[in-house]
């Protein structure tokens, strides 16, 4: 991975991975958060839900935390009081002043600790009863064919009753399960698409190759999406 060009694609990009407000609505609605809630955004990128996590949270606060998109999450969010963003893994959040936490969001995220470990981390984060929604890899139907098995690489993307089974096996109940919608993709590829048309002109071999690499990203998705995509999980911490 080339990151230098790498983060010249993602620069200013709005969001890191798929994902709408409208997710973070249900989450929360499902959920029955309190107004006042401790939120943590594990794996924020530059803070696309943080706006829409304040929202259901109104005297509640938001901690965002991104290894790499930390710091812009914090800038983003400068003149907010309610929210703070930190680079941080966020294998270890429950090191953080905040934690224990009422919600853990973690968009698009989960994967890079790995569906066994992933909820085992994140409930040492939460408080009794506390509630983790993320978004994981999934296959909506039985036989993916092989484009949409290689857009995930090389994780091990599962169905869905196999990452329920994941999840309760780490000692949460299992509130509720939607796919994130073709809206929430477009709102991370489509920016990206943005960006790379202008960067294309002036790009140099090594730019060249990632803008081609994210560009494929999206063609690849479009042309897999009934196959395969994100799920979005909710659910309670065992008290």
């Amino acid at each position: 991975m080339d990151w230098d060009s790498f983060f010249t694609v993602h620069q200013d990009l709005p969001r890191e991975g798929p994902g709408a407000p409208e997710d973070v609505a249900w989450v929360c609605e499902l959920a029955g958060v309190a107004a006042d809630a401790m939120v943590c955004d594990a794996g924020s990128g530059p803070g696309g839900d943080v706006a829409a996590l304040l929202q259901a949270v109104p005297q509640g606060r938001v901690v965002a935390v991104d290894k790499y998109f930390g710091d812009a999450a914090d800038a983003r969010f400068a003149d907010e009081p309610r929210a703070r963003g930190i680079s941080a893994d966020f294998s270890d959040l429950e090191a953080l002043p905040e934690a224990p936490f009422d919600l853990i969001w973690c968009a698009g995220a989960l994967y890079f600790l790995g569906l066994d470990e992933g909820p085992k981390v994140m409930a040492k984060a939460l408080k009794p009863g506390g509630v983790l929604a993320f978004s994981e890899p999934c296959f909506f139907v039985d036989n993916p064919s092989p484009e949409a098995v290689a857009f995930w690489e090389d994780y091990p993307t599962q169905s869905e009753p196999a990452i329920r089974s994941a999840v309760e096996a780490a000692g949460f109940e299992i509130l509720g399960t939607r796919r994130v919608s073709d809206a929430g993709w477009e709102a991370y590829f489509q920016p990206m698409e943005a960006r790379i048309a202008v960067l294309r002109p002036e790009a140099d071999a090594k730019l060249t190759a990632m803008l081609d690499l994210c560009a494929d990203e999206a063609a690849a998705w479009r042309a897999i999406k009934d196959q395969t995509g994100y799920l979005l999980v909710v659910a309670r911490k065992s008290a």
